[in-house]
């Protein structure tokens, strides 16, 4: 199976969370390295950690939201997370950026941890799969009844 271009960037974040570790506090990155998960998506699809990444979320949120590789990717893996995205009450539209930075933050039931870093590395490549298999089917084109 050819692999899709969401796969190779939802790969390739899943490599950077590996080498530099998951950020999940304020901002979108720290000075160490570590990357918030959209953040890794936008490193993984562009190459580049912006120096807003790292103290002002508005200017990192607006880099992400205008790279749409990363949103293809962003919004791949907020599709086979088990819960909804939130609505942006600004636009009406699904945030999946918010989805994705409250599911790798928060715990999934009460009592309970949220998800480690293998947990998030696997739904990155279990999304990277997914991505693959849905260009992995050639367009169907409208055939004539013989």
């Amino acid at each position: 199976m050819p692999a899709s271009s969401t796969g190779t960037i939802l790969r390739t974040t899943a490599h950077i969370l590996n080498y530099y570790g998951l950020h999940t506090g304020q901002q979108f990155a720290t000075h160490d390295g570590r990357l918030d998960i959209t953040a890794a998506i936008f490193r993984a699809a562009t190459g580049k950690t912006p120096n807003c990444f790292l103290t002002d979320e508005n200017a990192a949120l607006l880099q992400i939201q205008v790279c749409e590789p990363a949103m293809d990717a962003i919004r791949m893996v907020s599709a086979i997370l088990p819960s909804l995205p939130p609505t942006d009450p600004d636009t009406g539209r699904d945030d999946h950026i918010e989805h994705l930075c409250h599911w790798s933050t928060t715990p999934v039931w009460p009592g309970t941890d949220s998800p480690n870093h293998p947990e998030v590395i696997g739904v990155l490549l279990r999304a990277a799969t997914a991505a693959d298999a849905l260009t992995a089917f050639p367009h169907q084109t409208e055939r004539s009844a013989a």
